[in-house]
């Protein structure tokens, strides 16, 4: 059977929608008018809308957000340790989403599952959803028979993944408000309050300070090119946006961000953490290391990394030790070196790299701290500085109004 998503109109003449499953459109469209409904749209679940023209947002999502992901996950691994059935999960997993698409997708992954394919197979219809990741790590549970544990593993890694994203956001979201109330207070006060303020001196025949005509330069700037200004800066965002699609100039925008200090710190720690407890969870999962190594890789968002993890992959297949070859790279962080030393020496490797990101993850978020507590009371001396240079610039003419004014 498939899954068949449709569009009908009930009794009452009001658009319903909804998922079914049958061995062919025909039978749905005879379920539906058993349900008193006359469709308007039976298609495959697993292919887009085809509403005829307009734009749709579901036409272009195909991914499922962090949190939806690791709720599907825990259901599965939930109802599989509960001894069901795996086609009989999926279809629980199914009803009890909200969402026609994710239900559409579980329904269409049963389906693969009631036709004899195994779980990884028909996750691999949706590879933007399940990445290679997550396919192997089912694909290796189901294996060796360990799936319910597997997914409980899945669903920790995807929780934990939703829970630094957002902590990161939220970490993010301060400064940005306040670098955004700052640059509306000055340009708010170079537009609308300084043009009314200086218009006091225009019927003067004295030379203004210097300090004066530069605020009085750039407030007409403003004033007359604002605009411009504006949508030059969408124009140059767009531009770069689309010049960094090309690979190559993304890898060398990547590789000037690992120049950067500070930013460098940051990018690396996140992508190191990421690569460790991915690599982790893959291992302790049954994957084997070169096949972990690879697919860790991927999850590596800096190109120049992972081009890195990949040259790191190459000396384990020709034979090197793990940690050699981290250190060889020269990317990783030294103490993410050791602990993997350690753990291959000891035999704990999966532990030792679980470790490794958790620390990783915690100088992190130390990092972030420290630098939003640095940049806070610089937000503040920046707003101050603007805010005191255009009060000087008006109060040192008046100042000097008695010997302007003749």
């Amino acid at each position: 059977m498939t899954a068949y998503r449709y569009r009908a109109l009930n009794p009452q003449g009001k658009l319903v929608k909804g998922v079914l499953e049958g061995d062919s459109e025909r039978q749905v469209r005879a379920q539906l008018r058993g349900q008193e409904l006359r469709p308007v749209e039976v298609a495959a679940a697993n292919k887009p809308d085809s509403d005829g023209p307009g734009w749709r947002p579901s036409k272009i999502l195909s991914r499922v957000s962090i949190a939806d992901l690791a709720m599907i996950t825990r259901q599965l691994a939930t109802l599989v340790e509960a001894n069901l059935p795996l086609d009989e999960a999926l279809q629980a997993a199914a009803q009890q989403s909200r969402s026609p698409r994710i239900k559409g997708m579980l329904l269409q992954v049963r389906s693969r599952v009631a036709e004899g394919h195994t779980l990884a197979y028909a996750m691999g219809e949706f590879p933007r959803v399940f990445n290679e990741m997550y396919r192997a790590m089912v694909n290796a549970g189901e294996h060796a028979g360990f799936l319910g544990p597997v997914l409980q593993q899945l669903a920790d890694y995807t929780e934990q993944r939703q829970y630094t994203g957002q902590k990161l956001k939220m970490a993010m979201i301060y400064p940005f408000i306040l670098i955004g109330v700052a640059i509306s207070v000055v340009l708010l006060l170079l537009v609308f309050v300084v043009p009314e303020l200086v218009g006091i001196f225009a019927h003067s025949k004295r030379e203004l300070p210097a300090l004066t005509r530069g605020l009085i330069a750039t407030s007409d700037f403003f004033q007359h090119y604002g605009l411009w200004l504006l949508v030059g800066l969408v124009v140059v965002f767009v531009a770069v946006e689309r010049l960094l699609r090309n690979p190559r100039r993304k890898k060398r925008w990547h590789h000037v961000l690992l120049r950067v200090p500070g930013v460098s710190r940051v990018i690396i720690a996140m992508d190191t953490a990421r690569f460790a407890s991915t690599l982790s969870i893959l291992m302790a999962s049954g994957v084997p290391l070169l096949q972990s190594l690879r697919i860790a890789g991927q999850v590596l968002t800096n190109l120049v990394l992972r081009e890195d993890s990949q040259a790191v992959a190459e000396m384990v297949q020709e034979g090197s030790s793990l940690n050699r070859a981290l250190r060889e790279s020269g990317r990783f962080p030294p103490m993410m070196v050791h602990m993997v030393a350690s753990g291959e020496a000891s035999g704990e490797l999966e532990n030792m790299l679980e470790r490794s990101a958790t620390n990783q993850e915690r100088e992190l978020e130390m990092t972030m701290g420290t630098l939003m507590s640095l940049f806070e009371p610089l937000m503040v001396v920046f707003m101050g500085g603007m805010v005191l240079t255009i009060v000087l610039a008006i109060l040192l003419p008046i100042f000097d109004l008695n010997t302007m004014v003749k």
